[in-house]
């Protein structure tokens, strides 16, 4: 596939294409339209970016955009009055800053790294700079102690969640690159600002891409990996969004999401279409990234695959996300609470005839993997 045919290919989104396919189905089917059934429906050709009217004194790009933009002194400024949210302001520019809050906080914690995580990536003001800022603030606000029973305020919560999340991962992914786990090397890709853990083994033959299942990573195909490579392939294996040493942010975590991750790891890093394998709900992501972009699969292969089966039936909701309760959160720590507690037994379920395949090493690695608070984000999505 030439290359100038990606672009248009990356910026039509998951959820545009499938609701201009409800469209057309109504149409076809000659069932009328009522005013709902148009209601936030994406532009199919989405532009890369127009921007829109720019505010005099405004930290931000334009006024649909949610990123703090400019130099070290605004952005701090930016910084200090996001943490002082709560205290109100008269002066504009922290007014503006406080409106884009409410819309950032897609979900409790949400609105510090949709709001400042490019400037940090950007290195406009640094990680530990950040940090810093936000421990100051807190401590001004309790007489100089920090105390033992959380922060004080809900957006310095969220700046310190986002700020160590951040520097967690970075450390995880620097120290992927000077150690050596199992037969193949590990790699990491900025997907969107955020780190994704992936391999490449093979130097010729057909591209195949290997999908892992829920709560695991690439390391569950450890054993086949440079098998199929041996057999004259180029095999890439990713770890998603929200799984394994990929970083686990605080967002809305979904199948259209996973699939796009698919989307653009296949266009930016494998280059050309490949013949894709998923296994559990890796092979639902990937009958949904090879439906809704065709050009890029050359074939689909599903191993044990979880996910809608039913023709013409989607449960995939449309319409907009909104925000998690306090009782998905609470459900979602008791079943990783549970999931921990009993990994080995629920992996020898799913190996009925090998059981000695849940090794150590796979029980190890899918423990370490849940046992962040970060992954009660796909739970409860």
């Amino acid at each position: 596939m030439a290359q100038d045919n990606w672009v248009p290919i990356k910026s039509t989104s998951a959820r545009s294409i499938l609701k201009a396919a409800l469209i057309q189905r109504k149409i076809k089917s000659n069932v009328s339209l009522s005013d709902g059934d148009g209601e936030n429906i994406e532009d199919i050709t989405t532009s890369a970016g127009a921007p829109g009217r720019k505010i005099a004194g405004s930290m931000f790009a334009s006024e649909s955009s949610l990123e703090v933009r400019g130099g070290t002194d605004i952005t701090l400024d930016a910084l200090d009055a996001y943490l002082k949210y709560l205290e109100g302001t008269g002066k504009a520019s922290w007014q503006e800053l406080h409106d884009k809050v409410r819309f950032a906080e897609t979900r409790d914690g949400a609105s510090f790294r949709t709001l400042f995580g490019n400037a940090i990536q950007l290195g406009v003001i640094s990680r530990r700079r950040a940090y810093q800022e936000t421990i100051q603030y807190e401590r001004d606000r309790n007489a100089g102690f920090l105390s033992p029973f959380g922060y004080s305020t809900p957006t310095v919560t969220s700046a310190v969640d986002a700020i160590c999340s951040l520097e967690w991962y970075w450390l995880l992914a620097l120290k992927s690159q000077v150690s050596i786990e199992g037969n193949y090397p590990l790699k990491f890709w900025r997907w969107k600002g955020y780190l994704i853990q992936y391999t490449s083994v093979g130097h010729e033959g057909p591209a195949v891409l290997l999908v892992h299942g829920f709560g695991a990573s690439l390391q569950h195909f450890r054993d086949n990996i440079s098998n199929i490579a041996d057999e004259g392939h180029r095999v890439w294996a990713i770890t998603l969004l929200g799984f394994g040493k990929s970083e686990k942010p605080n967002v809305d975590y979904s199948e259209l999401l996973w699939s796009e991750l698919l989307r653009d790891f296949i266009v930016d890093v494998v280059r050309e279409p490949v013949h894709l394998v998923g296994n559990s709900i890796g092979g639902y992501i990937c009958a949904i990234a090879a439906g809704l972009w065709p050009s890029l699969a050359n074939s689909l292969v599903l191993l044990n695959s979880a996910g809608s089966v039913v023709p013409n039936y989607s449960f995939i909701p449309l319409s907009k996300e909104g925000r998690t309760s306090w009782l998905s959160r609470l459900q979602a720590r008791l079943l990783l609470l549970f999931l921990r507690s009993r990994v080995g037994g629920i992996l020898k379920g799913y190996y009925p005839t090998r059981t000695e395949r849940v090794d150590k090493p796979l029980v190890d690695e899918i423990i370490r993997a849940v046992s962040s608070d970060h992954t009660v984000y796909v739970l409860q999505t």
